[in-house]
C-alpha cells in the first residue's frame, strides 16, 4: 500500500528557494497522481500542484503559477516541488498526497477545492517558514 513521505522543509528568507521531496520507499508511484498541499495556521488545507506520475502531466493552483514547479524522477520514485521567490504568505505545513484518482486530485488543485482526506496516502507534513 502506498505510503508517501515528505522532506526538504525549513526556514528561508523572502525571495529564497526550497525544494521539497515526496517519495515512497517501497511502493511504486507509477499509477498515482501525486500532489502537494499546504496548510497555514488558522486556514484550510489548499492545493498547490499535482502531477500524474506516469506521463508527467502537471496541474497548478493559481497561487503556484510562475513560482513553483512540480516534477518527478521515475528512477527515484520521487516527486519534487521546487519553490522559488518565496513569500511570507507561503509559510505553511506542506503535505504530499498520492491517489489513484488523478482526475479528482487535479480538479481539487486547479479549482481551489478542498483536498480529500480520503486520498490513498497523506504524508506527515513538512514545515516551510519564510521569514527574515
Amino acid at each position: 500500500q502506498v505510503h508517501v513521505v515528505e522532506s526538504g522543509g525549513g526556514l528561508v528568507q523572502p525571495g529564497g528557494s526550497l525544494r521539497l521531496s515526496c517519495t515512497d520507499n517501497e511502493w511504486p508511484l507509477e499509477n498515482y497522481a501525486v500532489g502537494w498541499f499546504r496548510q497555514a495556521p488558522g486556514k484550510e488545507r489548499e492545493g498547490v500542484a499535482c502531477i500524474a506520475f506516469s506521463d508527467g502531466a502537471t496541474y497548478y493552483a493559481d497561487s503556484a503559477h510562475g513560482r513553483f514547479t512540480i516534477s518527478r524522477d521515475k528512477s527515484k520514485n520521487t516527486v519534487y516541488l521546487q519553490m522559488n521567490s518565496l513569500r511570507p504568505e507561503d509559510t505553511a505545513v506542506y503535505y504530499c498526497a498520492a491517489d489513484r484518482r488523478g482526475g479528482l486530485m487535479a480538479y481539487h488543485v486547479t479549482r481551489n477545492e478542498p483536498p480529500s482526506m480520503q486520498y490513498d496516502s497523506w504524508g506527515q507534513g513538512t514545515q516551510v517558514t519564510v521569514s527574515s
